[in-house]
């Protein structure tokens, strides 16, 4: 048995990013006595801060638009609730075709997407230049448009998170590693840091890039993988794009690129490259820019004469079939993962954060046991996700 002495809480956390705040959010607020920890010295420090702030539901896969449409309703409605201003704007997502292959693509799964009630259509060329009339008529056939999706500050949504879970008596130890997941006859008894231990009944696993390195702590696998995403920020402008805009062609080096205009005028924008880059490599390239900007150009002209101030490099944790992973280890009782979320876990995070939450007290909704089924650690990881 571990030390009886020791603090225990209900849950231990791993992560205090996109997943981990607010799964101890609601957790804290469920009434669970929990303790997050993290090497980093402070909230939201590693994949967090380095993401772009893109919320859409507009997924191929059940599981994470049902989960990223809660989100959707939690970040719109968050300042209204809770007080905090994370910057929210429904600005809305428009996936691009330039040709019948990407208009083939998006249009099947308008089919999934509506079954599930979202707000999406395809536009016709002419339609969709009257949402977005900076495009180049040249290089597009239409697209497809879903306004109720948006975007928000990744670390002021993460900050208020963790405050309110302060509030609700969650616990935060930063610049803390962990070591050990101390397990006795197969179940979760405790954790042990660099500076301390800590018994708890239920330790999640939602430790973005480091997921895999964690699981190995308590003698476990699970297939997580770090892949290195660039991302630039541009000087100031004034407002003319409303919606994120994804294009999904193809192209040297890189699978898809997407951008926006965040509220307070910067063009922020992202690639993601072809093939993988894997690993922990967080260093700036100079293939990123001259890569991604000239078809950005290509596809929207206005945008040549504005100026990139920063570009940074993030880590995606990656599953082989593009899906998260979330629920309870067979091989450990009270190991839960929260884990693989492919680049979106800001987006995906307080959908998330209330399904661990209700994972922990049993109380399944209805349509919960589908997403698990769905993200389960056990699935047979076959096909991948479309527009992961």
């Amino acid at each position: 048995m571990i030390n009886p002495t020791l603090p225990h809480y209900d849950v231990v956390v791993i992560g205090a990013g996109s997943i981990g705040a607010p799964a101890a959010f609601y957790l804290a607020q469920a009434g669970y006595r929990v303790l997050v920890l993290d090497s980093a010295p402070s909230v939201g420090q590693t994949s967090n801060k380095r993401a772009i702030g893109g919320i859409r539901a507009t997924h191929s896969d059940p599981a994470k638009i049902r989960l990223s449409l809660r989100s959707i309703e939690i970040f719109s409605t968050w300042k209204e609730r809770y007080g905090d201003d994370i910057e929210w704007s429904e600005g809305g997502y428009v996936f691009v075709a330039r040709g019948e292959r990407e208009e083939k693509t998006l249009k099947n799964l308008l089919v999934t997407q509506k079954s599930f009630g979202l707000n999406i259509d395809w536009l016709d060329q002419k339609q969709l230049l009257q949402v977005v009339p900076d495009l180049n008529p040249a290089e597009v056939v239409g697209g497809t448009f879903s306004p109720e999706d948006g975007n928000a500050s990744p670390l002021l949504a993460v900050h208020a998170f963790y405050t309110h879970a302060i509030e609700y008596g969650a616990e935060f130890k930063f610049n803390e590693r962990v070591q050990e997941i101390i397990v006795r006859s197969g179940k979760v008894v405790g954790v042990k840091t660099n500076r301390g231990e800590y018994g708890t009944d239920v330790v999640v696993n939602a430790a973005g890039a480091y997921a895999s390195e964690m699981a190995q702590l308590a003698g476990l696998n699970v297939p997580v993988r770090p892949d290195s995403h660039e991302a630039a920020i541009t000087e100031a402008v004034a407002p003319f794009l409303k919606p994120m805009i994804v294009d999904i062609q193809p192209g040297p080096g890189s699978a898809n690129y997407y951008f926006y205009q965040h509220l307070t005028g910067q063009i922020i924008f992202c690639i993601t490259p072809s093939p993988n880059i894997w690993g922990f490599d967080t260093e700036e390239t100079s293939s990123f820019l001259p890569m991604v900007a000239q078809r950005m150009v290509d596809l929207m002209p206005r945008l040549k004469n504005i100026r990139v101030r920063r570009t940074w490099r993030g880590l995606y944790p990656m599953t082989p079939d593009g899906a998260p992973i979330i629920g309870y280890a067979k091989e450990v009782e009270g190991y839960l993962y929260a884990v693989g979320m492919c680049g979106q876990g800001f987006m995906l995070g307080p959908g998330v954060g209330e399904l661990v939450t209700r994972i922990v007290s049993g109380q399944l909704h209805d349509t919960d046991s589908e997403i698990l089924e769905i993200l389960s650690p056990y699935r047979q990881f076959a096909g991948q996700e479309l527009l992961k």
